[in-house]
């Protein structure tokens, strides 16, 4: 893909300012793939109602839209493993293959219990495809101290002792996700062996209160299938389920 790149000093979210942007049919988005990049974001969202701590010109904060309208919307999750694949491969080479980052379903990065990625993603569907995507990233490379309650932040420059350089990690962050695009169709064999906890019985929790539990498979549309010690099985919709840290 020929991606246009927005670079902004300062926003609210860069997935609200394309969300704008496409509700006011500005900029011809309609037709194009786009990279908003922004040193800063007055109100960088999580999934839910979380907020997105980040320190001003520290990390990647960025969105992408793409229009993936051969895509079933039933298929939607495919989206969200490709670019979580993109972005283990970006980790992974910037920590020059020291530790293999993980996915902590459904699209969190990880490295070890640590959290080093948060990913968004909002989907607009039309006539049973996905018309557009935003795909919003938020990646810690240089911040080195985190005073938010989020529990277990990691950045880069805390795992190699150094800096990075943005501009690179985004080009090759745009790379990395053009190639696994191109590979959609076979995308979910790539992310069943990535994820974080794949192996073991872990603590798990649900509306029913913690078990132990190991991952058998994610579904095509996304929903995590959990084994018991028993050898009972359950699905879950994303929020139905925590992991227990």
């Amino acid at each position: 893909m020929k991606w246009e790149i927005v670079h902004l000093d300062e926003t609210d979210s860069t997935n609200l300012w394309l969300k704008d942007g496409l509700a006011a049919d500005l900029r011809g988005l309609t037709q194009t793939v786009v990279a908003v990049v922004a040193d800063y974001q007055t109100a960088g969202r999580g999934c839910g109602s979380n907020r997105w701590e980040s320190e001003r010109g520290q990390n990647l904060l960025c969105s992408l839209l793409v229009h993936p309208e051969s895509l079933p919307a039933n298929r939607q999750f495919r989206i969200s493993m490709a670019v979580s694949l993109a972005l283990c491969r970006v980790v992974e080479e910037a920590l020059e293959g020291h530790y293999v980052p993980l996915i902590k379903w459904p699209n969190d990065i990880y490295v070890g219990d640590r959290k080093i990625c948060g990913i968004l993603i909002e989907n607009r569907l039309q006539g049973g495809v996905i018309k557009d995507c935003i795909i919003g990233v938020g990646l810690n490379v240089n911040q080195q101290r985190f005073v938010s309650d989020a529990p277990n932040p990691v950045s880069l420059a805390n795992l190699t002792g150094r800096l990075h350089d943005r501009e690179v990690l985004l080009q090759r962050l745009l790379e990395a996700f053009d190639e696994e695009c191109a590979g959609l169709e076979d995308v979910r064999l790539r992310y069943l062996p990535r994820l974080y906890r794949r192996e073991k019985f872990h603590r798990y929790r649900d509306a029913q209160g913690e078990f132990f539990a190991r991952i058998a498979t994610v579904e095509e549309d996304g929903r995590l299938t959990l084994e018991t010690i028993d050898g009972h099985t359950n699905r879950y919709a994303f929020k139905e389920v925590q992991f227990v840290l």
